[in-house]
């Protein structure tokens, strides 16, 4: 048998702080990521769904949904960062800097920024930053994550502990606005819902209501869509447990897409401030969402508002529940995602 050509993966002892890695294998986008995106989500914003309304709203055509691009960029850094994870732990200082149409060709890259070996000795928690560019080396997202990875060598020596600082909250005013985007001819009824930035309180919450029980089949279906190759999504030998472990991208789309109820209004997103993957999810959990209002802030393009929302993904549980009297999360709380998105005014 040969030896030497095939690759098992990065483990935690692999890494060094300050490299900077470049990911294989670039990918031009068409409309039919788009079509597969809305087959797997219930995903149907009016300004990722329509040519002519986006036009209307100031864009040559329809952008790709933003989670696909974040999808795109995380999937083509999956086999260097997180083949071997344990499981990926939470993100902070997302940014989508331009919008992606289709045609466009992304490339991803990510940057060590931090390392600290677990106290089991057995794996060990990775931070990077991850880049996504378009044919014209343009930035689309960025992002930081960080995901506990398997060590190889037990014996290898811990890394000097480097834990990045981040920003908890990226300010409103450096939230981009994709060029011509103008929600002065925004049309209400053709959008789903008629509140507008105004018709929103801080501390406000909404419940999604709607609920999606996950199958395999299309949990499946959309790690191979982003080819996220990560072991524990799709081999079940990989966990004591025997069970597959649901992408957390996928829940994230999944709580994105049911905000429509209530959010139908909040098009883009621009930032996220602060995620975690609070619980593990796996094929028949039922996924419920609700958000709260943290604040709300116009921006230097007078039609266009900015919210910045707590998006809540459970399996159950009462609706504005986050954690017990302990300040520990609760077992049914699944995703804890804090971001900006753009709105009409």
């Amino acid at each position: 048998m040969s030896a030497g050509k095939n690759n098992s993966g990065r483990f935690f002892e692999d890494y060094r702080l300050g490299e900077v890695i470049e990911h294989a294998v670039p990918r031009t986008v068409q409309g039919g990521e788009r079509a597969l995106y809305h087959m797997l989500y219930p995903a149907r914003h009016a300004l990722h769904s329509s040519d002519a309304f986006a036009q209307n709203c100031g864009l040559a055509e329809s952008p790709l949904d933003d989670m696909i691009v974040f999808h795109l960029v995380f999937g083509k850094s999956v086999p260097d960062i997180s083949l071997n994870a344990v499981a990926n732990l939470g993100y902070a200082e997302c940014r989508w800097h331009a919008p992606v149409w289709p045609g466009d060709t992304i490339h991803s890259r990510s940057d060590v920024i931090g390392l600290k070996q677990n106290s089991n000795g057995k794996s060990g928690v990775l931070y990077v930053r991850t880049t996504g560019t378009n044919q014209r080396d343009e930035i689309v997202i960025q992002f930081v994550r960080w995901v506990m990875v398997h060590k190889r060598d037990l014996d290898a020596a811990a890394p000097d502990t480097v834990i990045p600082e981040l920003v908890g909250v990226i300010d409103a005013s450096e939230l981009t606005i994709p060029q011509g985007l103008d929600f002065t001819n925004y049309d209400f009824t053709l959008a789903g819902e008629p509140h507008r930035l105004g018709d929103y309180k801080i501390s406000e919450i909404i419940d999604h209501v709607d609920g999606v029980t996950l199958t395999e089949a299309e949990h499946m279906m959309a790690t191979r869509l982003w080819q996220n190759t990560a072991k524990v999504h799709f081999d079940v030998t990989s966990r004591p447990d025997g069970k597959c472990l649901i992408y957390g991208g996928h829940v994230m789309s999944l709580a994105r897409a049911l905000t429509f109820n209530g959010l139908a209004n909040a098009q883009m997103l621009t930032a996220t401030n602060a995620g975690t993957h609070v619980n593990p999810c796996f094929a028949g959990d039922t996924v419920h969402a609700w958000s709260e209002v943290l604040d709300i802030t116009k921006t230097n393009v007078p039609s266009v508002g900015a919210i910045r929302l707590r998006l809540v993904a459970t399996k159950g549980g009462a609706v504005g529940l986050l954690r017990g009297a302990d300040g520990k999360y609760l077992p049914n709380v699944l995703l804890d995602l804090d971001y900006w998105a753009l709105m009409p005014t």
